[in-house]
């Protein structure tokens, strides 16, 4: 069995650009859902002439549902990953915007967002009438578990934003509701390692953690010698504006 510095090392040193969680495959396990965004996604995208994934990360999901329409554009605030996501998706005609400076113009058939800002007023801008949206969300009560084990504060007030709240939102912008699901999968860290490289990535799950404010924490974790459970909150909303 590794060490805890062993692990700690390890963790911190894996590359957290763009939104790639392989690093973690075989050593995290559940948090499935009853659907799949992608391919509810993938139907839709077949269908569109001009789609806009928000917040696209580093476009991994995006590219993986090409072939795209003719007009598609991908907006993404955080610098490095605007970087990557150009890299991935200009090829694959894709217009990358750095959302926080340039937000596209209005008139979108369809509009992707998984786990992306969801804002109903300029959700409603950006469709054109009669225009889809598909977004998958995490929802406030995702891993709070893991903020009580650490000793942090949640990372969101409990029951502030879940599949009712988003769809109250969504329908006094204007959408007619075609879909609405929410799940709590069960997930489990294998080890402090895991743990580490997800808080590395999800920021804002504990938004001031390093391993050393919280090295007591995760010691105690890693002292106790099983895995680390918690429980997902997913929901997601299909909706027509």
């Amino acid at each position: 069995m590794s060490t805890y510095e062993e692990l700690i090392a390890e963790a911190t040193a894996a590359p957290v650009e763009g939104w790639d969680f392989g690093w973690l495959r075989g050593r995290t396990h559940g948090g499935e859902l009853s659907w799949s965004y992608p391919e509810l996604a993938r139907d839709l995208v077949g269908h569109a002439s001009s789609l806009l994934d928000v917040d696209t990360g580093g476009g991994e999901l995006l590219a993986s549902l090409a072939p795209l329409p003719p007009h598609a554009v991908a907006s993404e605030a955080w610098p490095p990953n605007v970087r990557i996501a150009t890299d991935r998706l200009t090829p694959l005609g894709v217009t990358v915007r750095q959302s926080t400076t340039a937000l596209p113009a209005a008139g979108f058939d369809l509009v992707l967002n998984r786990h992306g800002a969801c804002d109903a007023g300029e959700l409603a801008r950006l469709l054109r009438p009669g225009g889809l949206l598909l977004t998958q969300q995490v929802g406030s009560d995702d891993c709070t578990s893991l903020n009580t084990a650490l000793g942090a504060p949640p990372a969101y007030p409990p029951g502030s934003w879940d599949a009712a709240s988003a769809g109250a939102a969504l329908t006094a912008a204007g959408f007619t509701l075609l879909d609405v699901r929410e799940e709590h999968p069960a997930v489990t860290f294998a080890d402090v390692g895991a743990l580490v490289f997800q808080l590395r990535m999800v920021t804002w799950q504990v938004p001031d953690f390093t391993v050393e404010r919280y090295d007591d924490a995760l010691r105690r974790l890693h002292a106790a010698g099983r895995p680390i459970g918690t429980h997902a909150h997913r929901f997601l909303i299909h909706a027509r504006r």
